[in-house]
């Protein structure tokens, strides 16, 4: 028998295997699909202060090997979220996740404060990829200073895990992780999706309603792992790792190259299941290789 069990802080997974937020809604929408309780969590879609309607339709393309999405936190706010959703799967059997959005550091603390006080969640993800609309819609997570801002803004009222999740659109995304482990931050997760655009050639215009959007899937993986790579070697809180994990060879690199947990975004769309086959993945390279602890693989990497 293998350990699969992973702590990201003082949260405890039973496996490294989680869903990234934006990719799984709120987790009951693919039980006809898999037993959701299988899962080591679930990273809810993201949530804001306030009802947002979300950008314009077209907000999702199809590009090669990946798919770019402007989506746009459509979420109906934090309250409706505490009140509607919540009680309906806080007892699905695996760790929910909030993740936390805001246009300033003034709505992460309202929001935040709100999920410190929820019974049967025990951790956030703080997404500082959000424009900052003070700072003339600069994304949070691309400026050293506001990234320290908003990290020790939240820590000071959440009490429990918080995981800051980075942009990758910085130069040395290292030096963003020490920035927030320095303010608080008990783990980050990375990488969130690269700014790309399609283009209709035929139409001669782009192909989403906000012209660029938010690339993810197999083509970013190379450069996913080069930055987990990077920042576990950096820092020492845990890394929770993402970006083009297609199949549990993809999620077994991610560990090796220091993740100690993973999250699977875009193939949810492909295949509803695929987080259980990749736990049952995992599980096999270990028994193959002898290995009686996942968290021996994380960081392992020879180099």
């Amino acid at each position: 028998m293998v350990n699969l069990n992973v702590n990201i802080g003082a949260l405890k997974l039973k496996n490294p295997v989680t869903t990234a937020s934006g990719t799984y809604a709120y987790g009951e929408e693919f039980s006809d699909f898999m037993d959701i309780s299988k899962l080591g969590g679930i990273f809810v879609k993201g949530l804001t202060l306030h009802n947002r309607e979300g950008n314009a339709y077209p907000r999702m393309a199809e590009t090669a090997s990946g798919m770019l999405n402007s989506v746009g936190l459509q979420n109906k706010g934090i309250d409706h979220f505490i009140a509607h959703i919540f009680p309906a799967i806080k007892n699905s059997g695996t760790q929910i996740i909030a993740n936390v959005n805001g246009s300033t550091i003034e709505d992460y603390i309202a929001v935040s404060e709100k999920l410190n006080e929820l019974r049967g969640m025990e951790a956030i993800e703080l997404n500082i990829s959000c424009p900052n609309v003070k700072e003339g819609g600069m994304a949070f997570g691309i400026n050293p200073k506001s990234a320290r801002e908003a990290t020790e803004a939240v820590r000071k009222v959440y009490k429990k895990t918080l995981i800051v999740k980075l942009s990758p659109n910085v130069t040395h995304i290292d030096e963003m992780a020490k920035i927030v482990e320095d303010a608080g931050a008990d783990a980050v997760s990375l990488v969130n999706t690269f700014l790309g655009m399609a283009i209709d050639a035929e139409a001669r215009k782009p192909i989403l309603s906000t012209i660029t959007g938010g690339l993810s899937g197999p083509c970013i993986k190379p450069i996913a792992l080069r930055m987990i790579w990077q920042v576990y070697n950096a820092i020492k809180v845990p890394v929770v790792g993402m970006g083009g994990i297609m199949n549990a060879k993809d999620a077994i690199e991610f560990i090796l190259a220091g993740s100690s947990a993973i999250q699977v975004g875009t193939a949810n769309f492909v295949d509803p299941a695929i987080s259980v086959r990749i736990i049952e993945g995992i599980e096999e390279y270990c028994d193959r290789y002898g290995v009686k602890d996942v968290n021996d693989l994380t960081g392992s990497l020879k180099i």
